[in-house]
């Protein structure tokens, strides 16, 4: 992941296969995830002992050090020795004896100061962006611009979530079968607990339920609630004719194509071929082989010759709503990335709603934070498309409303002008943002 950029839900959904144990494999998921979110935080104390950055080291010596601390301050049942022993037998394995007493050495001056609040080694006068940093373990220029926008409060709250380990939600395909797909996984050692947004929704704990029957069989998949959300907010029909632009994986391209029907017709584009072929894999998993799927570029002209009833633009973006799931990203975005990805996403929307026949609904999303990618977006896009209008909220709401959870009223999502936000730090889901439009 450090060296060549792989995410980490994909390299461990890969290597922890299921000649694992359970209990290794949720060892080295812990280790892998925390080590990502804490990055930044271990790096300020560990470079409190070295007295030089941690990025003057050499990869192996630093992933060590990283992996160490964070057994030190984060696990209780990793005993201090061992933690700092398997450390230095890592940087051995790695070829790097020479560091070896290196390691040996700083891990065993921070195994005295473990448990002491890190805040405690910060200088007094830190500003409040650096101090959040800092202690959260984000990057500055990210928590700047939500001190900005959100404030001091709602942006710690949104650190905080940002670092805990997300709700491993489940998307349930055929909800008739509930109780027996609850007993299934109860039967297989894990914990169920109710959707948070949604009625059909529920959460897993305990376990993968990618190892089971369940998810074998195609009776459930793994996805976020409010990335389940942004599929029904397309209020898809029997018999309607949809275009899912930015396909790839797929999770909202079964709930599209299961509401479109046998007389619907759904294709499912994307950029990249590779993963087509994975999400043709996924769809033949929850038995959906009719969608037609197509490898095109979204910035250029659509070759489809007629309208689409409903269309899907769940635009590639930097993800910053998903930063507990995907807590790679934030070491790797920059903020000079967000002007592209604005660009890139304005002509992917513009180049949908020529496909958009009247009368028509189109859905923008993105799993991002940030206006730049979400609200600015949708007003450059009709600036250049006077037909289209954002539906109003009232009707945005009563789409959702029958699929809420009980207890949750759609005034929580979706605001007056029809826009659906989902915030880590309030509705424990991943961050994401949907505009619903129409031509009219």
């Amino acid at each position: 992941m450090e060296a060549e950029g792989a995410y980490a839900s994909e390299v461990l959904h890969t290597v922890l296969g299921t000649g694992i144990k359970n209990e290794d494999a949720a060892l080295a998921t812990e280790l892998t995830m925390g080590v990502l979110r804490w990055r930044g935080l271990l790096d300020f104390l560990l470079e409190r002992q070295l007295k030089k950055p941690v990025a003057r080291l050499d990869l192996a010596v630093a992933i060590a050090l990283r992996i160490g601390l964070y057994q030190l301050r984060f696990l209780e049942r990793i005993p201090a020795r061992a933690a700092v022993n398997e450390s230095v037998e890592l940087v051995k394995h790695a070829r790097k004896a020479s560091a070896a007493s290196l390691v040996n050495a700083v891990l065993r001056k921070l195994t005295a100061e473990a448990d002491a609040p890190a805040a405690r080694f910060l200088p007094a006068d830190l500003p409040a962006a650096e101090r959040l940093s800092i202690l959260h373990s984000h990057p500055r220029w990210m928590v700047e611009r939500w001190l900005a926008r959100f404030g001091e409060p709602k942006t710690t709250a949104l650190l905080e979530a940002n670092n805990r380990t997300p709700r491993l939600s489940c998307a349930l395909h055929d909800p008739s079968g509930r109780e027996l797909v609850l007993a299934e996984l109860k039967k297989a050692g894990m914990a169920t607990d109710e959707g948070r947004l949604l009625r059909s929704a529920f959460a897993v704990s305990g376990g993968s339920p990618a190892r089971t029957a369940a998810f074998l069989a195609g009776q459930i998949s793994i996805q976020d609630e409010a990335s389940q959300a942004v599929s029904l907010l397309l209020d898809v029909h029997e018999g309607d004719r949809v275009l899912d632009l930015c396909a790839a994986p797929g999770g909202k391209t079964a709930t599209l194509a299961r509401a479109a029907g046998a007389r619907g017709s759904v294709v499912a584009a994307d950029l990249h071929p590779h993963r087509l072929r994975a999400m043709r894999e996924q769809l033949k998993r929850i038995n959906l082989a009719q969608v037609t799927l197509i490898n095109l570029d979204a910035t250029k002209p659509l070759p489809f010759r007629i309208g689409f009833d409903r269309i899907l633009v769940d635009a590639p973006c930097s993800g910053t709503g998903t930063l507990s799931r995907h807590p790679e990203i934030r070491w790797r975005l920059r903020p000079e990335q967000l002007p592209e990805l604005h660009q890139l996403q304005v002509a992917i929307l513009c180049r949908a709603l020529e496909g958009l026949a009247p009368g028509g609904r189109l859905v923008y999303s993105t799993c991002s934070l940030e206006p730049d990618e979400n609200e600015e977006v949708v007003a450059e896009a009709l600036r250049e498309n006077e037909s289209i209008k954002h539906v109003a909220g009232p009707t945005v709401s009563a789409t959702l409303e029958k699929y809420l959870a009980p207890g949750v009223q759609p005034s929580e999502l979706i605001d007056a002008s029809g826009q659906f936000r989902t915030l880590p730090g309030e509705q424990a889901t991943d961050g994401f943002f949907a505009a619903v439009l129409e031509r009219h």
